[in-house]
């Protein structure tokens, strides 16, 4: 992921780095943006500040009781610290942080660190902390604990990982969420730790887990057409308005089996893009589901390495 990957906004606020030297008629208000916080391990200028020392000066800076979107950068050198070293301080700061609706957990990019070499903790923490937050977004599936949690508040949840673990999967999907509109998982591959098979997604695709769900995305998966093709008699697709299967190695035969599941002329939007379909393939995915009014993105037309055909597919992200 490069650094045009880096987060743009959070709750619809536009993403902006705190910084300490900025002039306060030239701050933003606590709450018209998305407060980024990072340092840098390796700039030796900056007196090798602490991510801890950041976060104090954004608190005594910025009226923490109206900020409503924090994005949690790069906190040290990669392997040194967890994520539950910024985790801890905010939720340490939960009292101060009065407003807070939505928190993204390891907005760094590959300048930083590769995305497996993101070393995360126990994310639900912040849940507990924060029984009112809305949105919750996570980047690196390493160390990724995310025990059963009960929040009747989220609406919003983003696990981007170049490989998923299924525990941390079946956290997720044993959780008591029914607000939960949006649900975006990246699984991965096994290369790099995503150990998720088709049959962990039963609870999800059976529809009964999260009833309010409108949006899902499982996508970046080297089991893309498995999931595709259970996605075709999934009775959770009914309830959904937007699909997202992206970035894994779809190919035809994931394709056709979507096209001859369920109908799927009910959705607003399915999105492909990232894929190994065929200029017909693609043909007919767009003229069967199009006329309808779904928005099909099926940009981003890869070729498998070295001519291997499926074998040679890969996923947009892995390392």
């Amino acid at each position: 992921m490069s650094d045009a990957d880096r987060l743009h906004e959070l709750l619809g606020l536009p993403a902006v780095e705190f910084q300490r030297e900025t002039e306060g008629s030239a701050r933003p208000r606590a709450d018209a943006v998305a407060w980024r916080i990072c340092v840098d391990p390796y700039d030796s200028d900056d007196g090798e500040v602490t991510w801890e020392e950041e976060f104090e000066a954004f608190l005594e800076a910025v009226d923490p009781s109206g900020v409503e979107a924090l994005i949690i950068g790069q906190w040290a050198e990669s392997y040194e610290e967890t994520s539950a070293y910024p985790i801890g301080l905010v939720v340490a700061a939960a009292d101060r942080l009065t407003s807070l609706r939505a928190i993204f957990v390891g907005d760094l990019v590959v300048e930083e660190a590769e995305i497996s070499w993101i070393e995360q903790s126990d994310v639900t923490a912040l849940l507990t902390a924060f029984p009112d937050l809305t949105h919750l977004g996570v980047r690196g599936g390493t160390d990724l604990i995310f025990p059963p949690v009960k929040h009747d508040s989220l609406r919003g949840l983003v696990i981007e990982s170049g490989g998923l673990p299924a525990e941390a999967l079946r956290g997720v999907l044993d959780s008591e969420l029914p607000s939960l509109e949006h649900l975006d998982l990246w699984l991965g591959v096994s290369s790099y730790g995503g150990d998720v098979v088709v049959p962990d997604l039963a609870p999800l695709l059976a529809g009964t887990r999260f009833p309010r769900l409108r949006h899902l995305g499982l996508r970046n998966s080297e089991l893309q057409n498995e999931i595709a093709a259970v996605i075709g008699s999934a009775p959770v697709v009914a309830q959904l308005r937007s699909l997202d299967l992206s970035n894994g190695t779809l190919g035809d035969e994931g394709a056709a089996a979507l096209l001859e599941g369920q109908p799927l002329t009910h959705l607003t939007s399915l999105d492909l893009h990232h894929h190994f379909l065929t200029e017909p393939m693609e043909r007919r995915v767009s003229e069967a589901l199009e006329p309808h009014g779904v928005s099909v993105d099926l940009s981003g037309r890869c070729e498998p390495w070295d001519n291997r055909g499926p074998e040679g597919r890969y996923t947009a992200v892995a390392e």
